[in-house]
């Protein structure tokens, strides 16, 4: 790779972690083109060559989300099951090894990408759109797979719908950061997974 493709290649990611911040920050509509561009310290003509307007933008940005969380809960997950031959006591052990993932957080979660461009979607394109309700999907099907399994070894004690029951998690990360922006208590994201995985074993188990 030559240094002037490594080069650019930097300069992308200057922009992305920029923009990544300041629309966790204060929303998509409130960050500005020019604002990235002195950030980055780039030129007009630089910010163009990577991304051809702010919806380019959010699009490399929702993607780059969407791949690092399938990264971190894909190796969380990965990780359980090697501990684990039992698909409950897997997804458990994930659960707790999350939370304590979460819990290592000195500060406070700075936000989450699918909710930032769920609130403003007015400012997106149908493809922008669309990208953000595929990446709830995507969870839900993830999770749903994992609790068909448990399910077929452990009828559930209490009557729980499994879709709802995945999106639950989801639900619980996103409340979790919610509740910590708001409070400035970084540690009760971490507490509200636990809870979960709590809530998972009483409908699995009974305990």
């Amino acid at each position: 790779m030559s240094a002037t493709t490594l080069k650019r290649e930097s300069a992308r990611e200057r922009i992305l972690d920029l923009a990544a911040a300041a629309v966790l920050q204060k929303g998509f509509g409130a960050t500005s083109i020019e604002e990235l561009i002195a950030g980055a310290g780039i030129s007009k003509s630089g910010f163009f060559y990577h991304f051809s307007d702010k919806n380019a933008l959010a699009k490399a940005l929702l993607e780059r989300s969407m791949e690092r969380d399938r990264e971190l809960l894909g190796d969380v997950f990965a990780r359980a099951d090697d501990l684990a031959d039992d698909p409950l006591h897997g997804f458990l052990v994930g659960l707790k090894m999350l939370a304590e993932q979460m819990a290592e957080m000195a500060e406070v979660h700075p936000g989450c990408m699918v909710a930032s461009i769920c609130y403003q979607e007015q400012l997106f394109d149908r493809e922008i759109v669309a990208m953000n309700r595929a990446s709830v999907l995507e969870w839900r099907q993830y999770f749903r797979a994992r609790l068909d399994v448990i399910a077929a070894r452990y009828p559930p004690r209490i009557a729980a719908d499994l879709d709802g029951l995945a999106d639950m998690l989801s639900v619980v990360i996103d409340g979790g950061i919610t509740m910590s922006k708001v409070t400035r208590d970084a540690s009760i994201l971490a507490q509200q997974v636990a809870l979960y995985r709590a809530f998972i074993r009483a409908i699995f188990l009974g305990t």
